[in-house]
């Protein structure tokens, strides 16, 4: 499961060309200057970079540029890459399988999120890589989210646990887990209901997904990931501290980073709480679900090859 850096390189063509227009062609062969630095600056803040980052990667390219006037716009580039690189160090993480059993992956999240078509290009992809999947259609409060997740299911030709709208989410869990434990699947992803930190009963629920599922495995879940709506910028940072206070995080899906200028924010969730992230969304097609590779974004971001 190794994505591509074509992948990476579409997939933030619009963060790409929101720094490219800013600077005006900084990452261009021409030399940069004190003007387009500034610009530069802009540029970043703007794509979600935040304070420390932009700092650091400004720092870096005004260094060099002190020891190289004619430094060019793609030797820029190759420095802030270099950064960000560095910054994200830490930030890779291999989805690992439980010793025994199936492999429990429950997806959490606000809604409109994109945990529901996550949870299908997931599984999707590890089928692709020879694994066993079954899905878990536990958002049950929010109207069509189980047949959206059935649809995907049909169209993708996975295995799928389900009820109707209004059901008791943490029974379809534990039917699932049951489910997966009998057909031997390598993983089982629980897709669950967006919710907010605010509605307790939602909460409530999702504790109890847990409970029910550790009757079964008294180590699942797993994993357990916040999946992140990527066009809100740093506001997902404070989504993320939110769920993870209360839930427990293990890592981190970063979604629709394809129709976004914000890229950067994924930096600046990283600084702030070291989740890991796993998988980036580039895209409408299972095959735009893409393991996360620091390299390969910083190289997309800045343009580099």
């Amino acid at each position: 499961m190794f994505g591509l850096f074509k992948k990476f390189k579409d997939g933030f063509s619009k963060t790409v060309a929101a720094i490219s227009e800013k600077t005006r062609g900084i990452f261009g062969g021409r030399s940069i200057d004190a003007s387009s630095l500034e610009t530069l600056e802009e540029a970043l803040y703007t794509a979600d970079f935040g304070v420390a980052t932009t700092e650091e990667i400004l720092t870096e390219i005004k260094s060099a540029y002190k020891a190289d006037k004619d430094l060019r716009g793609q030797q820029a580039a190759a420095i802030g890459s270099s950064v960000l690189k560095r910054v994200l160090a830490g930030s890779e993480r291999e989805l690992t399988q439980a010793p025994t059993g199936p492999t429990v992956i429950v997806m959490i999240g606000v809604n409109g999120s994109g945990k529901t078509t996550t949870s299908a290009k997931l599984a999707w992809l590890l089928k692709q890589d020879g694994k066993s999947v079954m899905l878990a259609a536990c958002d049950t409060f929010r109207a069509a989210a189980v047949e959206q997740l059935k649809a995907w299911a049909t169209r993708l030709d996975l295995p799928i646990v389900a009820s109707h709208t209004g059901a008791d989410a943490a029974a379809v869990a534990f039917d699932a887990m049951q489910a997966a434990k009998a057909r031997g699947c390598d993983y089982l992803i629980v897709d669950t209901a967006g919710r907010l930190h605010t509605k307790s009963n939602l909460m409530d629920e999702l504790a109890k997904i847990r409970r029910v599922l550790q009757k079964n495995d008294p180590t699942a879940p797993h994993h357990s990931w916040l999946v992140v709506d990527g066009s809100l910028g740093t506001n997902s940072i404070e989504q993320a501290r939110v769920f993870h206070k209360s839930f427990g995080i293990t890592g981190l899906v970063v979604t629709k980073l394809d129709g976004t200028s914000r890229g950067g924010a994924i930096v600046g969730i990283w600084r702030e709480l070291k989740l890991p992230i796993y998988f980036l969304g580039l895209g409408e097609q299972p095959e735009d679900l893409q393991p996360f590779s620091a390299e390969n974004y910083s190289k997309a971001v800045f343009g580099t090859e």
